[in-house]
């Protein structure tokens, strides 16, 4: 079976500028990187802020519906896992969490000057092929009803 494989490419930022891209980040501190993003289409999305947004709307909805649930709030009330999150953005190409291998290359390539500029510490290209991917701990898997 060949699968076209989804992609999403993540930026970790520097510590003092964390808030300032959680708050706004179209301001002018981040404008070589609000520069890339707009030519892509892209936008920013905090790891943590993404992770507490699904907690929240489980918690508003019932969290029968989210597998994910007592995993990422375990992992948001972890200080160490917080930190980690905090400097975590993900970045989005219209509107879309995952896209296409063309999308994610280009805006990867445009990005690349930025890491070790003061504005990007490191990136990461993330896929949607599950083998690549982290699964529960098994405390976390839900079980199917028998």
């Amino acid at each position: 079976m060949s699968a076209e494989w989804q992609y999403q490419l993540r930026i970790y930022l520097p510590d003092d500028l964390v808030e300032v891209a959680r708050a706004n980040p179209d301001g002018s501190a981040l404008a070589p990187l609000g520069d890339v993003l707009a030519k892509h289409r892209a936008s920013l999305k905090c790891q943590f802020d993404a992770f507490a947004d699904y907690v929240a709307e489980a918690e508003r909805h019932g969290v029968t519906g989210f597998p994910l649930y007592a995993w990422t709030k375990a992992t948001i009330e972890d200080p160490i896992k917080r930190a980690k999150h905090l400097k975590a953005f993900a970045l989005r190409v219209n509107g879309e969490e995952i896209y296409g291998k063309a999308e994610a290359d280009a805006l990867e390539a445009d990005l690349q000057p930025l890491i070790g500029a003061g504005v990007i510490e490191r990136m990461s290209k993330h896929d949607t092929n599950p083998a690549n991917n982290p699964q529960p701990p098994e405390q976390y898997r839900q079980r199917p009803a028998p």
